[in-house]
């Protein structure tokens, strides 16, 4: 696989984008202006630029951050969710045994 931001997979890259993008959306519905945000993320406005523009460089930290000064994160806690992994439920079930016999005493 490629490395580096700039071979990120197209459909990540577009992800990053959209999240950037709603994190701008999100900023001006609240009318917190870009210095305002940047300062309460202790980030230059130009990362923030950075950030609302989907730059995959930017911190995840940063990322959380400001999910947590628009009252997002618990969007950001759902994301690693047992219960929204459909791929990996299925493939831990295909572990588990078809039989359970009872223990010998």
């Amino acid at each position: 696989m490629p490395s580096g931001p700039s071979s990120l997979p197209l459909p990540v890259s577009r992800a990053l984008r959209s999240l950037g993008r709603d994190l701008a959306v999100a900023r001006k519905k609240r009318r917190i202006s870009a210095a305002e945000m940047a300062e309460r993320l202790f980030i230059s406005r130009d990362t923030l630029w950075r950030l609302e523009k989907g730059d995959p460089t930017v911190a995840i930290g940063t990322l959380a951050t400001a999910l947590f000064v628009l009252q997002l994160h618990d969007r950001l806690a759902s994301l690693a969710a047992a219960s929204g992994d459909a791929l990996g439920l299925e493939k831990e079930a295909e572990l588990l045994p078809k039989r359970i016999r009872r223990a010998k005493s």
